[in-house]
């Protein structure tokens, strides 16, 4: 078990919805402290008020931060370092959902995402982590573990994230670095993220949703305090390199994709 106890974390996107969640479980679990990474000032110097108001002065800090920008997101880390003097967890976190605005959402779900895998695996979760071992937990999403029709970008962004759990959780990694890498995928869950109308790329996109209610997730949606207690509970127990679903407010259970040569019967057959 990974001992998130006096341990340090730094959360990108954690001004608010499942980022701040993530901030008040890991805090009631015994970390000594955690930097609040966000674009918007006002909420994430909101956020950091009301965590030191609820777990004492100086638990957190907030560092603006531009995941999509190294240098920037690289800021965030040296801040966390000067302050707590380690960093042990990355909470992988800032994303977007909005197909219209799908440069933005690329960059923001997959640059964001690899610069803060880069900068926590290869030098500062290696180098200023307090004991054997550090995590790296990607928020990814049921999207990225199957099709929908709705936002195909924001999947496909999700597929990478889901991908690049994998490929840097294999245990040539860990074995360099000692830092773990692990994915949670929530289903349909109330945050910002979704406040959004019109969000799919075209109109008529969004016509799948009520053909395919279950998977959309607009059936059910979960609260944020959930999938941040199933989070931690990940943090702490999960192998390394394996994704988890957090869907209908049901306990985190483990995807496995199959080997591939089980298909090598589904060949095409020329009629």
């Amino acid at each position: 078990m990974f001992d998130v106890i006096d341990k340090v974390a730094l959360i990108t996107g954690g001004a608010s919805g499942i980022g701040l969640c993530y901030a008040k479980e890991l805090l009631r679990n015994g970390l000594k402290g955690l930097t609040i990474s966000d674009i918007d000032v006002k909420m994430g110097e909101q956020a950091v008020e009301e965590l030191n108001k609820e777990f004492g002065a100086g638990k957190a800090i907030f560092v603006k931060t531009d995941v999509t920008d190294k240098d920037n997101f690289e800021a965030a880390f040296i801040q966390t370092v000067d302050v707590f003097k380690s960093v042990d967890i990355l909470v992988n976190n800032a994303g977007i959902y909005n197909d219209r605005n799908w440069e933005k959402e690329v960059e923001v779900n997959i640059r964001g995402t690899v610069n803060g895998i880069i900068l926590g695996l290869e030098t500062y979760l290696k180098k200023f982590k307090r004991g054997d071992e550090a995590v790296i937990i990607n928020t990814a999403s049921v999207s990225g573990i199957r099709p929908g029709a709705w936002m195909p970008i924001y999947g496909g962004t999700k597929f990478a994230i889901v991908g690049m759990t994998q490929c840097w959780g294999d245990p040539f990694h860990f074995q360099r670095t000692g830092v773990r890498v692990v994915a949670v995928c929530p289903g349909g869950t109330h945050t910002p993220l979704f406040d959004a109308e019109n969000y799919s790329l075209l109109p008529e996109y969004m016509n799948s949703q009520s053909l395919a209610p279950e998977k959309s997730g607009v059936k059910h949606r979960q609260s944020p305090e959930f999938v941040a207690k199933e989070a931690v509970k990940i943090i702490k127990y999960a192998s390394n390199g394996t994704l988890w679903v957090v869907e209908y407010s049901e306990p985190a259970y483990q995807y496995i994709f199959p080997e591939r040569d089980t298909f090598k019967n589904n060949t095409i057959v020329e009629k």
